[in-house]
This record gives C-alpha cells, sequence and structure tokens, in this order.
C-alpha cells in the first residue's frame, strides 16, 4: 500500500479517541507509514508532531482532504481491509 501513497497529503481528523491529542476537524499533513511494528492491530499514520517528532495515529481516523486519486483510492482500500477483520 505505502507505494501508492504520493506523500505527504492533506488529511482531517475525522474519528476521536480517548489516546489521540487530536480533535475533530483538525487538518493534518500525511507524512507516511508508521513502522511495522506499530502496526499490529491497524494501520498507523505519521504526521509531523511537537519539536521535530512524528505522531501516529490510526489511518482509519483520518479523511483525505487533498491527494491524487491513487493515493485517496489506497487509503480507501486500506481502511476496508482493516475494517473487515483481515488486519495487518
Amino acid at each position: 500500500m505505502e507505494e501508492k501513497l504520493r506523500s505527504p497529503f492533506l488529511t482531517r481528523y475525522v474519528q476521536e479517541r480517548a489516546i489521540s491529542p487530536l480533535r475533530i476537524g483538525d487538518e493534518v499533513q500525511f507524512v507516511g507509514m508508521a513502522p511495522e511494528v506499530e502496526c499490529g492491530r491497524e494501520m498507523f499514520a505519521e504526521m509531523p508532531w511537537e519539536h521535530k517528532r512524528t505522531l501516529a495515529v490510526p489511518l482509519a481516523q483520518l479523511e483525505v482532504i487533498d491527494a491524487d486519486e491513487e493515493t485517496r483510492q489506497a487509503v480507501e482500500d486500506g481502511n476496508d481491509w482493516v475494517e473487515t477483520g483481515y488486519g495487518i
């Protein structure tokens, strides 16, 4: 999937979780997928965060705002794959 993502691209945080510092409606830039070790049960997207670090949030919590069609489709396919229970 990562080969089909043309990063960076703009996303919007759309699904709140207690463990996330983001708020519904926050716009965040996707810069890459989190390392495989972090993606045991779901896919995590990385975004720039405080002090030149990255923050990883589940890709399913993000809505693509501005990306090419291949990237948009890859994100949708990845989320569908996880939702159907196939896991990573």
